[in-house]
């Protein structure tokens, strides 16, 4: 059996105890660029949502302070409300227990007057306590321009006040009348003589 040299520019056969060359191996760079890729952009949108959570919370807390001068602004008005129920505060001097008004008239001499040397101041008294009252002239003083104090002399004059007690809401109107000739500057009546004192003003 002759051997046979291979001829020139035919590749030689692999005989059958000969392995084929191995494949190339794929390379993995382009799955790690992409994974590289994909992280970068995943990265990006969990900054892009904990920004927007963020804005979301200084929008929160923004709001909260946006209410805080909402309250300030409410607690100014309180503070104009609070001049309101001053006015209320006048009403106890509308609604003293009791009032007194007073003006001077001319002297009305009765029976039991010893001449014309007298000075008349016409009293109002009216009651808005709650309970009643005892009105008396000798209850009532008059004080006049010079700050001397004249009791009343009873029975000198015809419109004298009476001698009552006032109920609730009652009111009475009559003379007190002081001795000699004063201008009267203002009255005052006390409740029992030793009870709490109300002045009024004569006009």
């Amino acid at each position: 059996m002759s051997y046979q040299q291979p001829q020139p520019g035919h590749p030689q056969q692999p005989g059958w105890g000969q392995q084929p060359p191995p494949a190339p191996k794929k390379s993995n760079a382009g799955k790690i660029i992409g994974f590289g890729c994909l992280g970068i952009i995943g990265l990006l949108v969990l900054i892009g949502i904990i920004g927007a959570v963020a804005m979301g919370g200084d929008d929160g807390s923004d709001t909260g302070t946006s209410k805080q001068p909402t309250a300030a602004g409410d607690a100014k008005p309180g503070k104009d409300n609070d001049a309101e129920p001053d006015a209320p505060k006048e009403q106890p001097e509308k609604k003293a227990p009791v009032a007194v008004t007073a003006k001077q008239v001319d002297f009305k001499k009765s029976i039991l007057a010893q001449g014309d040397d007298y000075t008349s101041v016409r009293v109002t008294i009216t009651n808005n306590s709650k309970s009643d009252i005892d009105i008396n002239p000798l209850y009532v003083t008059i004080t006049d321009t010079d700050g001397s104090k004249h009791t009343a002399e009873l029975g000198v004059d015809e419109d004298q006040l009476d001698t009552v007690k006032l109920a609730p809401g009652e009111n009475v109107t009559g003379t007190v009348t002081g001795k000699g000739k004063f201008d009267a500057r203002y009255v005052t009546y006390t409740d029992g003589l030793i009870g709490d004192s109300v002045r009024g003003d004569v006009s």
